[in-house]
């Protein structure tokens, strides 16, 4: 069987797992684990703190910094409320095309990286080759979060990462962080007409909200010279804003849920130490005088580090010479990229497929894609 169809016949397999982020992946990194077992992978696999949910890390030739890594997510997103042409847990070729709730984010990936394992078993020599399939991409990159406090228990950093997102095999570079917070307002309840026995959550939220866009302004004028990201300055969004009950009643509890897109990391302590401050030397105090009890919570919902453009990136040179591409680019969505970057390793994201058809109904993975990724994959042996 040549590697094309292999890898068709794998990815079939994976879609047929319904790995829904909501959902466990533990029977398709099974699946997985047992495709690199047999071709003599050390495979090392770890629990998410739920237990419902694993990663998988896995190594051919040996165990030590420098080599290789390849890695991939797991999850996908609903198929709630969408309209399909076929089931979407049965992958289907039509037109030259294979449909199927992530065959393009990012299970073909993954697919042809099983698929040319027993390939690189062959060739490994003194530089690894790693495999890293990761859960819960689609709500926050848990799973790479934990698989890097894992990594650096063992003391172990690939030298390279390839992440294999849809990028039309692009070689990207670079991307914004994704960080997402819920601000969480608690004041003290009471009749509107006499406001000052109260402590009106959603009015010191109001607030909150009028600071985060003075932020954004400012964030306009932060913008690092010469950057290629669009925009080039980091972005604040407030997607929500939540509290109260009545038109009469002073409301007791707010929420704000918003985000923002980092350019550097130190945009993004920026804007929390200015949030802090708001919250520490003003609105705070002031919720006190009237009940004791108030408080303003921040909660995380994720933290995604951004992959920051580098002069110098091992994983850059190698994918440009084995695509033939001239450079690289940035994207605007986020990957699992900077997570990796932040270890030390050189990453760019490189997959198959475009990201125009990923979290749609009728995702698709075009076949010449698929076929472009192997070619990649099969000259990559030559650096084991």
């Amino acid at each position: 069987m040549d590697v094309r169809a292999r890898t068709c016949e794998i990815l079939s397999d994976l879609i047929a797992f319904p790995t829904v982020s909501s959902e466990s992946n533990q029977a398709l990194i099974a699946y997985a684990a047992g495709l690199l077992e047999e071709c003599g992978a050390k495979v090392d696999l770890a629990s998410s703190p739920c237990g419902t949910k694993a990663n998988l890390f896995a190594t051919l030739g040996p165990e030590m910094d420098g080599g290789i890594l390849l890695s991939g997510h797991s999850d996908v997103v609903p198929v709630t409320d969408q309209e399909w042409s076929s089931d979407p847990f049965v992958m289907e070729e039509r037109d030259g095309r294979l449909y199927g709730r992530g065959t393009c984010d990012m299970k073909g990936f993954i697919a042809a990286c099983l698929a040319m394992a027993p390939t690189y078993a062959t060739q490994v020599n003194a530089r690894p080759m790693h495999f890293a399939f990761t859960y819960d991409e689609e709500i926050g990159c848990f799973g790479a979060q934990h698989l890097a406090v894992d990594l650096k228990a063992r003391g172990l950093t690939p030298g390279v990462a390839i992440i294999g997102e849809p990028t039309e095999m692009r070689v990207i570079e670079g991307h914004k962080g994704c960080y997402e917070y819920s601000t969480h307002f608690h004041g003290l309840e009471g009749h509107g007409s006499a406001p000052d026995l109260g402590v009106n959550a959603v009015e010191y939220a109001v607030r909150y909200v009028a600071e985060l866009l003075q932020l954004k302004q400012r964030l306009r004028a932060m913008a690092p010279a010469g950057s290629r990201f669009d925009p080039p300055w980091t972005t604040v969004n407030v997607g929500a804003l939540q509290g109260g009950v009545a038109h009469n009643v002073i409301a007791s509890k707010a929420q704000v849920d918003w985000e923002m897109r980092p350019v550097t990391a130190s945009d993004a302590d920026f804007v929390k130490t200015a949030l802090r401050q708001l919250c520490d030397e003003e609105l705070l105090p002031q919720m006190r005088q009237t009940y004791p009890q108030a408080e303003i919570t921040l909660e995380t919902i994720g933290e995604v580090a951004g992959l920051e453009p580098m002069d110098q990136n091992e994983a850059r040179q190698i994918m440009a010479e084995l695509t033939g591409a001239n450079g690289a680019d940035l994207v605007a969505f986020g990957t699992e990229a900077g997570i990796f970057q932040a270890l030390g390793m050189d990453v760019v994201v490189c997959g198959p497929g475009s990201i125009a058809q990923a979290h749609k109904a009728d995702e698709y993975l075009a076949l010449d894609q698929l076929d472009q990724c192997l070619t990649v994959l099969q000259r990559l042996g030559r650096y084991l």
